[in-house]
């Protein structure tokens, strides 16, 4: 049942609650045994709230790094320290995630070669898309790597509602975002050049030059160099965007119109531009074919302007935005050293001195935002529809943003998200949402009392005044849930 305006003050309480905390008019102003066991396995672990008015450095990394603290984690990390958090969460192919992959088990095209998805109806791809992306986010313990395949998602964006994207988006999350999330930059844009997907929605499958004069088509490669690589000052020129065209001609998906399949992807010599092209200044020679993609590949992943653009979004994402100047060139400076090395780029932002210090600086998006909740009240979820649906009326349902750009960083086109967000809170308290459920007693008996448990969802210990207002709205879940010092991280 959809939560009312009317209903939620009349229901809960909770309206004049969440205006004296500070939410209305200001835009939501914040009030001021080896690596794979510091997998975060959570589950049984004691709990241990944060005892400090400020938001300390254990809450901080678990914030940024993590999809939010669950209620045993601090007490894991504290005891093995945040140095060997950090170094399982860099390498998480070291982590035994099992107990994520039996949640996932029961999502069948995940099971299937990407060919075999066209068994399944565009509605039911797009379900398994989202189902498995809140799965992963609530439940891995490869936490940063989750936040990583959100973050690429983002930067290589797909909508699924274009052509063959409806059945090979998932495909693209399966075979390009998931196996280089933490691995290298330049593998992860070679694997993304040639998705199925990429070359459906960016029109490459339609690049072709046959005859000299014919005008390769521009769409990928301005994307790539303007979203993907360069950004969009990163000094090339439209004679650039041209010449990554030609590069890039040829590539198209195997022609199965008999089985009305585009699944397999395939170069075709007698589509492609032969002839020498420069890029950046660099020349191609002649006749370089299929190696032609290769050659603009090494070109655009490594120039300076790429390594800048890369940390420039990265450091909004994990500190502040704008991003500090001098973390960005720190970052960068680590992408071109390490040759796009994704975890040594990760590494080097997090030992910045702008990342320990910016706590609570990063509006949360309505993706974060709902995990997060899950996350810190042990919610028990399937993953299915009420949330999905959930996530589309926040304005961040998975892959359904319809321009290359992706979901925006900045806090600003999320503020009015804000009803919706305290819909979904009151859902959760009172279990509305089906496939959903909060144990709000045990929750209540595991974190003891009232101000260890709104510690917890703050990562801070509250004000007076707010644990009275907390206190005092009759659902101290759903207020703690829909407060500023929640929507923060």
């Amino acid at each position: 049942m959809t939560t009312t305006r009317r209903s939620f003050v009349k229901g809960v309480g909770v309206f004049g609650t969440l205006a004296a905390l500070g939410l209305f008019g200001q835009g939501c102003r914040r009030l001021e045994n080896g690596v794979a066991d510091l997998a975060l396995g959570a589950e049984d672990a004691p709990f241990a709230p944060p005892g400090e008015s400020e938001i300390d450095a254990l809450t901080h990394v678990l914030n940024r790094i993590t999809f939010g603290p669950r209620l045993g984690d601090r007490s894991v990390i504290e005891a093995r320290g945040i140095d060997a958090f950090l170094a399982a969460q860099l390498a998480p192919d070291s982590i035994d995630d099992t107990r994520c992959d039996w949640r996932l088990a029961g999502i069948e095209p995940l099971s299937e070669p990407r060919g075999e998805h066209y068994e399944f109806s565009p509605e039911e791809m797009l379900h398994a898309l989202g189902r498995s992306r809140i799965l992963r986010a609530v439940h891995s313990k490869r936490q940063l790597r989750e936040v990583m395949v959100e973050f690429w998602t983002d930067h290589l964006n797909i909508v699924a509602f274009k052509g063959e994207c409806r059945w090979m988006r998932f495909a693209d999350e399966l075979e390009v975002i998931r196996p280089h999330a933490m691995g290298r930059f330049r593998d992860l844009i070679r694997a993304s050049a040639t998705s199925p997907a990429m070359l459906v929605y960016l029109d490459g499958h339609d690049n072709k030059v046959v005859h000299p004069e014919d005008r390769p088509n521009e769409n990928y490669a301005r994307e790539l160099l303007e979203l993907h690589t360069l950004g969009v000052d990163g000094g090339y020129t439209q004679h650039d965007v041209l010449e990554a065209a030609r590069c890039l001609s040829g590539w198209t998906y195997g022609h199965q119109f008999w089985l009305g399949r585009v699944s397999r992807v395939a170069f075709e010599p007698e589509r492609h531009d032969q002839r020498a092209k420069e890029v950046l200044g660099v020349t191609i020679p002649a006749g370089g074919g299929a190696e032609d993609l290769e050659r603009l590949l090494d070109i655009l992943c490594s120039h300076p302007s790429t390594a800048r653009y890369l940390a420039r979004r990265l450091c909004r994402a994990f500190i502040a935005d704008p991003a500090p100047s001098a973390a960005i060139a720190a970052v960068a400076e680590a992408f071109r050293t390490s040759g796009g090395h994704i975890p040594t780029v990760l590494r080097a932002l997090l030992a910045t001195p702008e990342f320990t210090a910016s706590r609570g600086t990063i509006f949360k998006r309505p993706f974060r935002y709902l995990v997060s909740a899950l996350r810190a009240t042990g919610a028990e979820t399937d993953g299915g529809e009420a949330l999905i649906e959930a996530l589309r009326r926040m304005g961040q349902a998975p892959s359904e943003y319809p321009t290359p750009d992706g979901y925006p960083l900045e806090a600003e086109p999320w503020i009015g998200s804000l009803f919706w967000r305290w819909n979904l809170a009151v859902g959760l308290s009172h279990g509305r949402l089906p496939g959903t459920r909060i144990d709000v007693k045990e929750f209540e008996r595991i974190t003891g009392s009232l101000d260890r448990q709104v510690a917890h969802l703050f990562g801070r210990t509250p004000t007076a005044r707010e644990l009275d207002l907390v206190r005092d709205s009759g659902n101290p879940v759903a207020v703690a849930l829909a407060s500023p010092a929640f929507q923060w991280h």
